[in-house]
């Protein structure tokens, strides 16, 4: 009797840690497509600044009605930032080692030219 509960036990574990791994893999995608799309808002905001600040379009109601709605929006979206920090700091680490990567490569270069 003791072997069957033991059995159903383990089953049943066995299956919450995969239903867990499977919510843990799904809120990364989650977290990286909302860092994604901040990204892309910020640029979008960025580029409408520019756009507005043109002498053709400077004063201009509706682009800047577009760009208050706009910096609204990516405000609103910041409020997100729990989220998208859990792969940002991921991203900010690879992109370090690829920088120091890179700055052996060139110092390796630089050596060997010297030597040269």
């Amino acid at each position: 009797m003791i072997y069957i509960i033991l059995t159903i036990s383990v089953l049943i574990n066995m299956l919450l840690v995969w239903y867990g791994y499977k919510l843990i893999k799904k809120s990364l995608t989650y977290s990286e497509n909302i860092y994604f799309l901040v990204d892309d808002m910020d640029s979008f905001v960025a580029h409408l600044e520019a756009i507005y600040e043109l002498t053709t379009f400077y004063g201009d109601e509706t682009l800047s009605y577009l760009l208050e709605h706009a910096v609204s929006f990516n405000e609103q979206l910041e409020t997100f930032e729990y989220i998208y920090s859990l792969t940002e700091a991921e991203e900010a680490e690879e992109e370090e080692e690829t920088q120091q990567e890179n700055q052996l490569d060139d110092d390796t270069e630089n050596t060997d030219d010297e030597e040269a």
